[in-house]
């Protein structure tokens, strides 16, 4: 009959699997020896011969302050384009550099200083030519016309930086929404017209400082009526009859911001677009005007 069985709790222990403390010690305590350095891969030779207009990094989110006309800092998060002239002869960038651009801003950015950030990442990714998008929204704290109450309105704001060899060229993008009011169907309408929300971009080009609040003024003076966050009844009824004595085809609308654009001698180019959402239709109404000022002299 076989024996009892022995548990292995009650085993002893061999001393050579337990840790020796003196000789741990020994090994902490052992100099490292340096580490050779790791090759960079991206500064090799290419022999293709083909050099890459842009290559960096895209859609990158990250938080940043804006300046406002005021001189306030209004916090929003962004998200990056940022790409840099690669030579034929180099293999590749470093990628990890242009986070490091955005972890190193400590300023608030605004249409201003915006060119300063485009020329400190060409400098640190040793580059000729660069270009930089920057996409956010961006809130007005506005006035309903009648009764005066405040509410915050958001625009979607892009700055767009460009620089070749020491030249920097300012691009900034808004998007602002509107309403417009059919000519049409107020002319043929015994009661009311059709009218809707519109969206009007204004691409434009500048020469000198334009700040966002005085390009969506520039636009939203140009629609049957703006928008507002918070309207009470005697505002509603404003705007309403607003909208109704200033009709405005797709057309009137881009034809009277480039007008205004014209007009404004900070913008060398632009490209105006409008989007009528149309309420009476499953499809948009859209019209495009574009031009380049200093071309036209």
């Amino acid at each position: 009959m076989a024996g009892p069985a022995v548990s292995r709790l009650n085993r002893p222990v061999s001393h050579r699997l337990r840790p020796n403390p003196d000789q741990q010690d020994k090994n902490m305590n052992a100099p490292q020896h340096p580490a050779a350095p790791m090759p960079d891969v991206q500064s090799s030779a290419d022999t293709r011969h083909l050099a890459i207009n842009r290559v960096g990094i895209k859609a990158i989110r990250h938080p940043v302050r804006v300046r406002d006309e005021h001189g306030q800092d209004q916090a929003t998060i962004a998200v990056f384009n940022m790409y840099v002239g690669l030579p034929h002869n180099f293999k590749g960038t470093h990628m990890s550099r242009f986070v490091e651009i955005l972890n190193s801003q400590e300023n608030a950015l605004s249409v201003e200083s915006f060119p300063v950030m485009l020329q400190s990442m060409v400098e640190r990714l040793e580059a000729q030519t660069g270009h930089i998008e920057m996409n956010f929204p961006y809130f007005i704290n506005k006035s309903a016309p009648v009764s005066g109450v405040k509410s915050l309105l958001d625009y979607d704001v892009t700055f767009i930086g460009d620089i070749c060899h020491g030249e920097i060229s300012s691009t900034i993008k808004v998007v602002v929404p509107v309403t417009s009011l059919c000519p049409c169907s107020k002319k043929i309408s015994d009661r009311g017209a059709h009218n809707q929300r519109s969206h009007v971009t204004v691409t434009a080009r500048t020469n000198d400082l334009l700040w966002i609040e005085e390009l969506v003024r520039l636009i939203e003076k140009q629609a049957s009526c703006e928008l507002y966050g918070l309207l009470k009844r005697p505002d509603e009824k404003y705007v309403t009859e607003k909208a109704y004595d200033n009709p405005k085809f797709v057309e009137d609308m881009v034809r009277d911001v480039a007008a205004a654009l014209n007009a404004e001698p900070r913008i060398d180019y632009y490209v105006v677009e409008s989007e009528n959402f149309e309420s009476i239709h499953n499809h948009s109404a859209y019209a495009l005007i574009e031009r380049d000022k200093k071309a036209s002299h």
